[in-house]
């Protein structure tokens, strides 16, 4: 048995059977194992930033870690930022990274580099494998690593050496450290706290906004007037009609403040106190004004236990969902608002909605409570480029859901590549392509800033002159699309889209 086929067999045993990958040279017999070895499904992305991005996604529908397979070090390289996105979403993933053979590597041939200071800056642990008897106990170390709670970055390095070699042999799984209790402390702090009658936000984040600790969540509220926030990015929210609501942390500064005006206390569950994108002049970095900070449940720790033990000890009865009734989709003029009316009304059951509106979309959060159960996705580390191939992977993880995308179409350029995925693998992806043929955002903080932008600064956030053709785009990579100019053809196109099987692209004229 040689090291790659080690690695195969030991992932399996593991439980990771998926694998988005860009392979080159380093990995071939890795992809070659693939034939010997039944059981891994293998998904081949154009982009390594697509490969990553859908391991983000599949992790957090699944709860378990997806593989990539990237090429050296500047392959990797090309994964780094959507990596950085699921860090900050703490999502399980195994990177395995070929490179330049053990012996090759001193010749400094051309894609030699720095692979693992490469990973270290995204992820939580970084091995190097020296020969081929390593690399299954390595692997099993890897997905050990990567479903540590609340999930982290595993990468490991493979000399294309140790993967033809033979001497392999494949390690037994090896078991996760679980989500750790809370300290008894926190929890009678926090119920001192929640006691004293003193306005208090409790700011939810992780684990704690699936549908079971939200509920717990108002039953606090309730009970002692408590106000609840999630932050601004969250990884998963369960949320829509029977659910409990939850509202974020505004991105604009003075919104963000307000929300925290009247606020004495803020206790954390699964979250850090929040602080604005950017520094800003003339304006604060923490958004949390004067309230002191208590931490009930840290990242790494069972917030959806502590929110049902404090809800116990409090005593709260539980508390019905507040009613939400389905509007009907709107007419007229495409704007937020009659976006978010229609997507309220016509979002499937069990949809899952992956969201990088960006500027378009702020209202489309608020104004879908009372669409059909759903769960919520964002971009969680703000490098924009996520959505098209988090939604890949939510949708390879999901089978027989609909996954919708709202997408951004400046961010959207950085990975149209996962169209092409879709595509290839027939997943039920439902893209809306927000298209304003600007970077907005940026329009925006120039003057959040103080900026003076003059034309030739306006013209760096112009996406026209020529036009992007998103309907010619996404049908180029094999992806059915149409254009929509009022919100009656949305309607139509959406729920056309959310009928049949495999992927569709909507432009929706928004600017």
């Amino acid at each position: 048995m040689n090291g790659a086929e080690s690695l195969v067999r030991t992932l399996l045993g593991c439980g990771v059977d998926t694998c988005f990958a860009n392979p080159g040279t380093s990995e071939m017999h890795f992809v070659a194992a693939l034939d010997r070895i039944p059981g891994m499904h293998c998904v081949l992305a154009l982009f390594e930033g697509v490969a990553t991005g859908a391991a983000d996604g599949y992790a957090r529908m699944a709860g378990r870690p997806a593989a990539t397979l990237m090429h050296c070090g500047p392959g990797l390289a090309n994964g780094l930022a959507n990596l950085h996105n699921a860090r900050r979403s703490a999502s399980p993933v195994v990177n395995c990274v070929g490179d330049q053979a053990t012996y090759h590597r001193p010749l400094d041939s051309p894609l030699t580099a720095d692979t693992e200071g490469f990973a270290r800056g995204v992820s939580h642990w970084v091995r190097t494998a020296g020969q081929a008897s390593e690399v299954g106990r390595l692997a099993a170390l890897a997905v050990q690593a990567a479903r540590t709670a609340p999930g982290q970055i595993a990468t490991l390095v493979l000399p294309s050496d140790t993967c033809w070699d033979e001497g392999g042999a494949v390690a037994a799984p090896l078991p996760a450290p679980a989500a750790a209790p809370v300290a008894p402390l926190a929890l009678e702090t926090a119920l001192r706290v929640l006691r004293s009658g003193e306005p208090a936000v409790l700011l939810l984040g992780g684990a704690a906004l699936r549908a079971g600790p939200l509920a717990d969540a108002h039953r606090i509220a309730a009970a002692t007037g408590a106000r609840l926030l999630a932050p601004l990015s969250n990884a998963r929210v369960e949320r829509g009609r029977g659910r409990y609501p939850i509202e974020r942390v505004p991105y604009p500064v003075d919104a963000a403040l307000a929300q925290f005006a009247d606020a004495r206390h803020l206790i954390l569950v699964n979250a850090r106190a929040p602080v604005a994108f950017f520094a800003y002049p003339n304006k604060p970095g923490r958004l949390h004004g004067g309230a002191q900070v208590h931490e009930l449940a840290r990242a790494e720790q069972d917030g959806a236990a502590a929110l049902a033990a404090l809800a116990e000890a409090l005593g709260a009865p539980r508390v019905a969902a507040p009613e939400a009734p389905r509007p009907e989709p709107a007419r007229g003029a495409i704007n937020p608002d009659a976006f978010a009316q229609s997507l309220a009304a016509l979002l499937p059951e069990q949809a899952v909605v992956v969201d990088e509106s960006i500027t378009f979309g702020r209202s489309l959060f608020p104004g879908t409570h009372g669409a059909a159960p759903h769960d919520w996705l964002q971009l969680t580390g703000g490098a924009i480029g996520e959505g098209l191939p988090l939604a890949t992977g939510a949708a390879v993880a999901s089978p027989g859901r609909r996954v919708v995308t709202l997408q951004a179409d400046g961010s959207a350029l950085y990975t149209v590549q996962a169209l092409w995925t879709q595509a290839r693998e027939r997943l039920d992806v439902t893209t809306v392509l927000l298209s304003n043929r600007a970077y907005r955002i940026l329009q925006g903080e120039l003057r959040a800033v103080g900026a003076n932008p003059g034309p030739t600064a306006l013209g760096l956030m112009d996406l026209g002159n020529p036009d992007l053709d998103w309907v010619r785009i996404a049908e180029g990579f094999g992806v059915p699309a149409a254009r929509a100019e009022t919100m009656e053809a949305f309607n139509d196109l959406f729920a056309q889209s959310c009928a049949q099987r495999g992927p569709f692209l909507i432009e929706l004229a928004t600017g």
